[in-house]
């Protein structure tokens, strides 16, 4: 595998090449080819032009790496006002300034990294340390249901109701199999990375069908759960008590409708207290091992990839579903990003420990320098506007 070279190429993204193994059995096993791991990876960096930032995540720099008290080291996600205004709870200080990287750093020097990761996640806050150990498996299968034997010719329809990059890949590489999908927001709470990446947006979500679903009101909630009794496939990534207040009882479902496929993509685990932990791609790549494995061979610690979890997810999960919905089977199966990131590496390391070291230390090495470059890819259907599909797929509901 290698990168395009009409640009400069920077260092390889390390756990490419593991992508690039999950997607060739994913395409052997279903008569598909998808795009390379490295470009999956790479092309929302080079469509953000980003450069390796170290302690800070590339891009925006909503996520940064920062020592505690204990010698530690904590990272901290903040990308939505909520969490700016979290940040007294977590730190027990009433005048932390949220907007001020240099006062949140010192304030993180004041503790130890268990208790701020502990608190953290007790606030619902995306939170993690270099050293945890991923609490759940990176995979396991939460409920299983009915059997559905399907007709010849039939064309599986997947409800994507997740957002920003992970679940959305998951759906992108179904499309690519030729599988139907609708992408549902909500009128309040659209995709951010629509308006913040339409680039790598437009790429994810080509294809799919568009639905505004006002989860404010009853009787559009029931035609989407209408909509759900009939689709092979759910891809979410919501907590519990969200995924509830929407609604929506994704056991209830698995166990009523033979076959349906229900992947629930979390940043630490589907079940137990983990399930109500918030992650993000960044955070996720810290928990998995990312960092630390860096900082081991470079005495330097730092992001990894750009939200490296989240693509690694996203591959991972459509994997999963494609096998699943070959099964017939219905059933729920929870993906955790920290704990498939643990195992991209360690299966990494296992496949060839010399050349993943040797990706780490050049991505140490390169802070300041551009991403690997990642030629764009041609859009090859329509990105439909929003909401355009709503009525086709839900109908009219009644206004009330």
């Amino acid at each position: 595998m290698s990168l395009p070279t009409d640009a400069a190429p920077g260092p390889a993204i390390p756990l490419a090449r593991w992508t690039q193994r999950q997607l060739d059995a994913m395409g052997t096993a279903h008569g598909v080819t998808f795009p390379d791991g490295a470009t999956l990876m790479g092309e929302r960096g080079s469509n953000g032009g980003y450069v390796i930032a170290g302690r800070t995540s590339a891009g925006l720099g909503g996520s940064r790496l920062m020592p505690t008290r204990d010698g530690g080291w904590f990272a901290l996600t903040l990308i939505r006002d909520v969490d700016r205004e979290l940040l007294p709870a977590l730190f027990g200080e009433a005048d932390v300034d949220g907007d001020d990287w240099n006062a949140i750093a010192a304030a993180v020097l004041r503790h130890d990294c268990a208790d701020l990761v502990a608190t953290g996640r007790t606030l619902g806050l995306p939170v993690a340390s270099a050293d945890e150990t991923p609490a759940s498996p990176p995979t396991e299968v939460l409920l299983r249901g009915e059997r559905r034997e399907r007709p010849a010719g039939h064309r599986p329809l997947v409800v994507d109701l997740s957002a920003i990059w992970a679940g959305p890949l998951a759906g992108h590489l179904l499309w690519q199999t030729g599988m139907e999908v609708v992408k549902v927001e909500s009128p309040t709470r659209p995709d951010l990375i629509r308006r913040d990446d339409p680039a790598t947006f437009d790429r994810i979500n080509q294809g799919k069908a568009s639905l505004l679903v006002d989860f404010a009101r009853d009787a559009e909630k029931a035609a989407l759960v209408a909509l759900i009794r009939r689709a092979d496939v759910v891809i979410e990534s919501s907590r519990p008590r969200a995924l509830r207040h929407l609604g929506i009882d994704a056991e209830a479902l698995v166990r009523e409708v033979p076959g349906l496929v229900w992947l629930s993509v979390t940043g630490h685990g589907a079940c137990g207290e983990a399930a109500n932990w918030v992650g993000i791609g960044n955070d996720c790549g810290v928990a998995g091992g990312l960092s630390r494995a860096m900082a081991d061979l470079t005495g330097e610690i730092g992001y990894v990839g750009d939200a490296i979890a989240d693509p690694l997810t996203g591959i991972t999960a459509a994997r999963e579903g494609l096998a699943a919905y070959r099964s017939g089977a219905a059933q729920r199966i929870g993906l955790s990003m920290s704990a498939i990131t643990a195992r991209a590496l360690a299966e990494e390391r296992a496949h060839d420990r010399a050349e993943i070291d040797a990706e780490l230390r050049a991505w140490g090495s390169s802070v300041g320098g551009p991403f690997p470059y990642a030629a764009p890819r041609p859009l090859h259907a329509e990105v439909r506007p929003i909401g355009a599909d709503t009525a086709r797929y839900l109908g009219e509901p009644a206004q009330c």
